[in-house]
């Protein structure tokens, strides 16, 4: 099929590279590993619950995500490390049932109807492609949106509106290249890797972070300290954002996938309001753990 302009919007099984090289185009950047986590989901429907805490919530080893669906329906996610083997009877339905009783802010998740046994999904490949490769596109007349340009693991649940926002950009940039097919590529690019790609860097580094907390512990460990200066700044701003209501808005900012948090630490009022609040909040220790069983409890519930 011959065309002026071919959309790869093929998501993250996107073949698009596979077939630029067939036609003898260069091969386009890339970087791709698997995330290391494994998901066990189960969908329900009716009165839609109320949440009592924060859509995803870490749990030492495994962490939970309670999504809200269409038409009455939401699922409930269990994940962990994939190499974590004492975790893999999740994937039954009374043993998933059983461990999210004993989770008292998201036990509630079960008054519905299952409308699903449980899902195991895992090698989730975090991927990351780049079609202008030292400053020459590998073709003109082509680009790849969303997930076919970038993907993580899904548990911060932005996929969809990092998807929108790239597509966003590449009306602007149809509007403003014309009828150029080499400025239409390159500025898409330029423009993918200052407002797009940013998101998929951030869950990287973060994801990475999460991986080596939840081996660490399984293996009766301490956590890490962050080697990612950008997870590091994260994870920062984040204890900081229940002291001071500035960081607050703007840690929310991040979160409802607004600001891709590396142009929000870089705003001098914020990188010293952090500077000022990160010492009280060390002083004042952790925040007390969330209601729920510890890695020996979890273990018990999963036999």
């Amino acid at each position: 099929m011959r065309a002026d302009l071919v959309v790869d919007a093929t998501g993250r099984g996107s073949k698009s590279s596979k077939w630029l090289a067939a036609l003898g185009a260069a091969t386009p950047y890339e970087e791709a590993e698997d995330c290391g986590f494994t998901y066990y989901t189960r969908y329900f429907r009716g009165t839609l619950p109320v949440p009592r805490s924060a859509p995803l919530t870490p749990f030492g080893t495994v962490s939970l995500l309670t999504l809200p669906g269409d038409h009455s329906t939401w699922s409930v996610t269990f994940f962990g490390a994939s190499d974590d083997k004492a975790l893999r009877r999740l994937r039954e339905p009374d043993v998933w049932t059983n461990a999210l009783r004993a989770f008292p802010l998201h036990s509630h998740w079960l008054d519905g109807q299952p409308i699903t046994d449980v899902t195991a999904m895992s090698g989730i490949v975090d991927r990351y492609r780049r079609f202008v490769v030292d400053g020459l596109p590998v073709a003109t007349g082509f680009v790849a949106v969303a997930d076919a340009s970038s993907c993580t693991n899904p548990s911060a649940g932005r996929g969809l509106t990092v998807g929108f926002k790239h597509a966003l950009l590449l009306r602007d940039v149809l509007r403003e290249a014309g009828e150029d097919p080499l400025a239409l590529v390159t500025r898409f690019d330029e423009l993918t890797e200052s407002r797009i790609s940013p998101w998929y860097r951030a869950q990287v580094a973060q994801d990475r972070m999460r991986f080596a907390t939840m081996r660490a512990l399984a293996q009766g460990s301490d956590p890490p300290p962050p080697h990612d200066a950008l997870a590091k700044a994260i994870g920062e701003l984040f204890m900081c954002m229940p002291a001071d209501p500035d960081l607050f808005r703007a840690g929310l900012e991040y979160g409802g996938t607004l600001t891709p948090v590396q142009e929000i630490l870089r705003r001098a009022g914020v990188a010293a309001k952090i500077a000022a609040v990160l010492p009280i909040v060390r002083a004042s220790g952790p925040p007390p753990p969330l209601p729920g069983p510890n890695r020996e409890q979890l273990l018990a519930l999963v036999r």
